[in-house]
C-alpha cells in the first residue's frame, strides 16, 4: 500500500490536510550519535531493572523496566479516559530504541521476514524501520521469539504508556511543554521536524533509558482501537476483540504536532496500512 496513505480518521483528529507537505529538505548530513551497543547476554542471565541487553548479535537492544504502578490516561481527551491506576507486578523488557532497519535486515537475511520496507530515501543507518504493517511486525516478533527462545511481542497500550512515562506524570517525561529540539515532531525545533525521521538516539532518553518514546515515529501496539477505556481490561494486557481492523498507535511522529507525542495520547491506524511516519518497538517478556 502507498506509504503516503494515512487513516482519514487520523486526518480528522490531527486537523491536518491529507498529504501535507514536509517543511523542508531532509537533513542527511547529521551523523548519528555514537551510543555504545548493549552487550549480548548469555542464555539464562538473570536480569534486573535498568539492565540493557541483547539476546543475540542481530537482536534489538532492550531495557528492563521495573515493576510498579502509574495513572494511565489523562483528562485532556475523551479517548484517554477514564483515567485509572495500572499495576505491573513484575518487570519486563522493552526496546531501548525504535526497531531499526538493521534489526529488520537480520530477519530478512534469515528468511524470517519477507517484506523489505522502503526507507523513503532517508537512509537506513540507525534509522527506525518504517513502512511495516501490523502483520509484518508480528512476523518479525515471531522470528525473534524462535531464534532466541524468548517471547518477543508488541507492547500493550498499558505497557507502552508505562514505559513512556518512566515514573513521570507530565505530558512528556521532561515536563508539560515540548520545548525546543527535545522531540522530533512538526514545529518542534529539531533538524528533522516536519521533514522526516531522525537517527535513533538523537534526543535524550527518558529516566528509564528509553529513546524516542515521544515523536520521531508513531509506534504500533497490540491493542485493537476503542474510542476510550470504558470496558478495558483491568490489567495491563492488550485489549483485543472483534475484527480489529484498526490498531492503536502511540508516541507521535516527525509528521504531526507535539500534542500527538504526549505520553497519554492514543490514535488509530488500519493494521494493514504502512506509513513513512510509523514504526514500532517490542516487549521481551521476563521469567
Amino acid at each position: 500500500m502507498n506509504r503516503r496513505f494515512f487513516s482519514p480518521f487520523l486526518a480528522v483528529l490531527m486537523m491536518l490536510p491529507l498529504g501535507a507537505a514536509a517543511q523542508g529538505v531532509y537533513r542527511d548530513d547529521i551523523p548519528p550519535k555514537d551510543i555504545p551497543k548493549a552487550p549480548v547476554i548469555a542464555p539464562g542471565t538473570a536480569l534486573k531493572p535498568g539492565d540493557i541487553f541483547r539476546d543475540c548479535e542481530g537482536c534489538p537492544e532492550m531495557v528492563v523496566v521495573p515493576a510498579g504502578l502509574y495513572v494511565m490516561g489523562s483528562k485532556l481527551h475523551k479517548s484517554e479516559q477514564p483515567v485509572r491506576i495500572m499495576r505491573f507486578k513484575k518487570p519486563f523488557a522493552i526496546g531501548r530504541f525504535e526497531t531499526t532497519f538493521e534489526d529488520w535486515q537480520a530477519c530478512l537475511d534469515a528468511g524470517g521476514c519477507t517484506h523489505d520496507p522502503d526507507d523513503h530515501s532517508w537512509g537506513k543507518v540507525r534509522k527506525p524501520v518504517i513502512n511495516v504493517s501490523h502483520a509484518d511486525v508480528h512476523a518479525y516478533a515471531a522470528w525473534l521469539s524462535k531464534i532466541t527462545g524468548k517471547t518477543y511481542r508488541l507492547p500493550s497500550e498499558a505497557e507502552w504508556e508505562y514505559a513512556a512515562r518512566a515514573g513521570t506524570k507530565s505530558n512528556y517525561w521532561f515536563g508539560d511543554l515540548v520545548g525546543d529540539n527535545q522531540v522530533n515532531c512538526r514545529e518542534c525545533g529539531s533538524p528533522w521536524s516536519g521533514i522526516g525521521s531522525a537517527p535513533i538516539g538523537s534526543f535524550a532518553p527518558n529516566p528509564w533509558g528509553l529513546y524516542d518514546m515521544h515523536g520521531n515515529a508513531f509506534e504500533w501496539v497490540e491493542d485493537c482501537w476503542h474510542d476510550n477505556y470504558e470496558g478495558a481490561p483491568k490489567g495491563p494486557e492488550a485489549w483485543i476483540d472483534g475484527k480489529c481492523q484498526f490498531r492503536v498507535i502511540r508516541g507521535g511522529s516527525w509528521y504531526y504536532y507535539s500534542r500527538m507525542a504526549r505520553s497519554a495520547n492514543r490514535q488509530k491506524n488500519p493494521g494493514a496500512v504502512k506509513s513513512y511516519w510509523l514504526s514500532f518497538r517490542l516487549v521481551r517478556e521476563l521469567p
